[in-house]
C-alpha cells in the first residue's frame, strides 16, 4: 500500500512553476528546517498541504523535490490498493497506514486523493467511501507525521470539510510562456540549440502540461542521439509538441459526422 522512495531530487531551482507557487514551496521547506524555532513560540511549521491542478503540473514532483530538499524519503500511499469493495476493510486498511505514518520518519503523498476525498453528500457517493472519508478526517486531525501532502487532479468534488484540516492549499496551473522557456532550458540543456523559435515553440506548447512538454523534450533528445547530432533540431520538436497535443485531441470525444 505504500511505495517508498530515496535519493530524490533536491533542487528547488529545477521546479517550473509560477514564481509565487514556488514562494511558497520554498516557505514550506523554510518552516520545516527551523520548525525548533517556532516551537519555542509554541508554533507548528506547515506539515500538511494539499496540491490541486491539472495532470502533469508537477504536484508529484513538488513532493519528491520537498523530500529530496529535506532529505527524507517519500512515501507514496496507493489508493488504488487502499479500497476494496469490502464493508470496513478500506477503512481498517487507512488505520494500518496512519499507523505506519506515526512509526517512520518521511514525505507522505497521497496522489489522486479525490478516490476517497469526494463530497459526502455526492448523489453518486458510496456509503463505504463516505465512511473512509469520515475516518481520514478524524486519522489526519490526530496525524504529527514531519510532511503530509495530498494531491488531486478535481479539487472541486472535494469534500469542504477537508481543507480546515490542511496548514496550506497549493494550485497548480498548466506551463505558461516563461514557464514553458524554462522547462526547455531545464529539458534540453546541452542539446539545445543556439537559436529556437521560441514563438513557435511557445504556440505548439500552449495546453500542454509539464510532463507532456518534457516528454516532447525528450523524444527530440533521443531523435538527436540516434542521428549522431549534438544539438536537437527545431523542427522537430515542434513536430513532437505537435504529437503530444494530437495525443490528446485523439483522447477527446470524436465529433460527429455529417454527410
Amino acid at each position: 500500500m505504500v511505495r517508498v522512495e530515496h535519493d530524490l531530487p533536491n533542487r528547488l531551482g529545477e521546479l517550473i512553476v509560477a514564481p509565487p507557487l514556488k514562494s511558497r514551496v520554498a516557505r514550506v521547506l523554510r518552516e520545516f528546517r527551523l520548525q525548533d524555532k517556532l516551537k519555542s513560540h509554541a508554533l507548528s511549521h506547515r506539515r500538511k498541504l494539499m496540491f490541486c491542478g491539472p495532470p502533469g503540473t508537477g504536484k508529484t514532483m513538488t513532493a519528491a523535490i520537498i523530500a529530496g530538499e529535506l532529505g527524507l524519503p517519500l512515501c507514496t500511499i496507493l489508493l488504488d490498493k487502499l479500497v476494496t469493495k469490502f464493508m470496513g476493510e478500506t477503512g481498517a486498511k487507512l488505520r494500518q497506514v496512519f499507523d505506519a505514518i506515526a512509526q517512520r520518519t518521511g514525505v507522505f503523498l497521497f496522489d489522486e486523493f479525490d478516490a476517497i476525498g469526494a463530497e459526502r453528500n455526492r448523489d453518486n457517493d458510496v456509503g463505504e467511501i463516505r465512511r473512509v472519508l469520515n475516518a481520514f478526517l478524524q486519522l489526519i486531525e490526530q496525524d504529527r507525521s514531519d510532511i503530509i501532502i495530498t494531491a488531486t487532479n478535481n479539487h472541486g468534488i472535494l469534500d469542504q470539510a477537508l481543507f480546515r484540516r490542511f496548514d496550506d492549499v497549493l494550485t497548480y496551473q498548466l506551463p505558461g510562456k516563461e514557464d514553458v522557456a524554462g522547462l526547455l532550458d531545464n529539458c534540453l540543456q546541452k542539446f539545445r540549440p543556439a537559436t529556437l523559435p521560441a514563438s513557435k515553440v511557445a504556440l505548439a506548447a500552449k495546453g500542454l502540461s509539464h510532463a507532456e512538454l518534457t516528454l516532447a523534450c525528450r523524444d527530440a533528445i533521443k531523435d538527436a542521439i540516434l542521428a549522431d547530432r549534438s544539438q536537437i533540431d527545431g523542427q522537430t520538436l515542434l513536430n513532437m509538441l505537435a504529437e503530444r497535443r494530437a495525443a490528446n485531441t485523439g483522447s477527446a470525444k470524436p465529433r460527429k459526422r455529417h454527410a
